[in-house]
């Protein structure tokens, strides 16, 4: 997250902008809408995260453009609403950070792609690797999903960022390395940690609010 309107060509904002409107779409038609307004404790984490990820967001570090590093937290919101409205809230709380200022409304369809759809999509197909492995052990959820997942989907963001940036000439692949993509693992850690320690809290103490948890598969 970051972009601001002279890092990306036009050609590259409108090739942003289709693919940020195609899975917008795919993310719309998934939710069960009728069920969300029936469901008061889902509308609960739903709202409740976007507002919690819109004021995270306002604290990040980096020098220059683009390169902003700050804590996602899309794992394990895509964890508790699943991936079509984990990219809603995130998109809420963007729209949060658009009205505070720290993010342009031109690169909307840009930030949004990077910081709350790419890491919700890695997020929901490990999830479904995870499920699909049919572990009995209810840690593979936790350090799969959560911890590893986490870090895996900073950092599939963290690359395409790299690479929008990258194919637009504003910076050399040197620096891309230099001032950003050296530092991911130690990105990848606290992300990890992070959600990892969320998703821990939430299994132990409020395991109804995991939608893509199936508690039957683990053995006590």
């Amino acid at each position: 997250m970051g972009m601001t309107e002279n890092l990306l060509s036009t050609g590259q904002w409108l090739v942003t902008a289709v693919l940020f409107l195609l899975i917008l779409l795919a993310a719309a038609r998934t939710v069960d809408w009728r069920a969300f307004r029936k469901d008061n404790a889902l509308q609960h984490s739903f709202f409740g995260a976007a507002v919690a990820l819109g004021f995270l967001w306002q604290l990040r570090a980096g020098i220059s453009p683009g390169l902003a590093i700050h804590i996602f937290g899309i794992t394990v919101i895509t964890l508790m609403l699943g991936w079509a409205l984990a990219v809603f809230s995130g998109l809420l709380a963007l729209v949060i950070t658009v009205i505070t200022g720290r993010e342009p409304a031109m690169m909307f369809a840009a930030n949004g792609l990077v910081t709350v759809m790419v890491p919700a999509l890695v997020s929901h197909a490990i999830m479904v690797w995870e499920r699909r492995r049919n572990f009995s052990n209810f840690f593979a959820y936790i350090f799969f999903c959560g911890f590893f997942g986490a870090g895996l989907a900073v950092a599939a963001a963290g690359v395409v960022m790299c690479l929008m940036l990258w194919s637009s000439g504003v910076y050399t692949f040197d620096e891309l390395i230099h001032e950003y993509l050296r530092y991911l693992p130690l990105i990848m850690l606290p992300e990890g940690f992070v959600n990892g320690t969320f998703v821990t809290g939430l299994m132990v103490f409020h395991p109804d609010r995991l939608t893509t948890l199936d508690q039957r598969r683990y053995r006590p």
